[in-house]
């Protein structure tokens, strides 16, 4: 039985760079806010194409700057040493990340 697909990736290219936004499903549409932060978790950047942990580190490998949202999503990142624990921050509970490479 192969790994169900439970996250969006979507993926933008913009000059020599990928921005790669990872999102837990039922998170899209969602808006979350807390101590001023404000989390808006919409359909025209998130949602893309349903995928797997695997193939979502297939996109983070590539990408240059990427948007992540969502637990399984930052668990994903974390697990393959895409960012670090410090970096999350939480809004309403939400986890969030950023990462760029340079």
């Amino acid at each position: 039985m192969g790994e169900q697909r439970k996250l969006y990736i979507k993926e933008y290219n913009y000059g020599s760079g990928l921005l790669v936004a990872v999102c837990d499903q039922e998170l899209v549409g969602k808006r979350y806010e807390e101590g001023g932060l404000i989390l808006q978790i919409t359909e025209r950047f998130y949602k893309g194409e349903e995928a797997t942990e695997r193939e979502a580190v297939r996109s983070l490998k590539r990408a240059t700057i990427a948007n992540l949202v969502g637990k399984r999503a930052i668990k994903c990142a974390l697990d393959n040493h895409f960012i670090e624990e410090v970096n999350v921050i939480f809004v309403a509970g939400i986890p969030h990340a950023q990462m760029v490479k340079i």
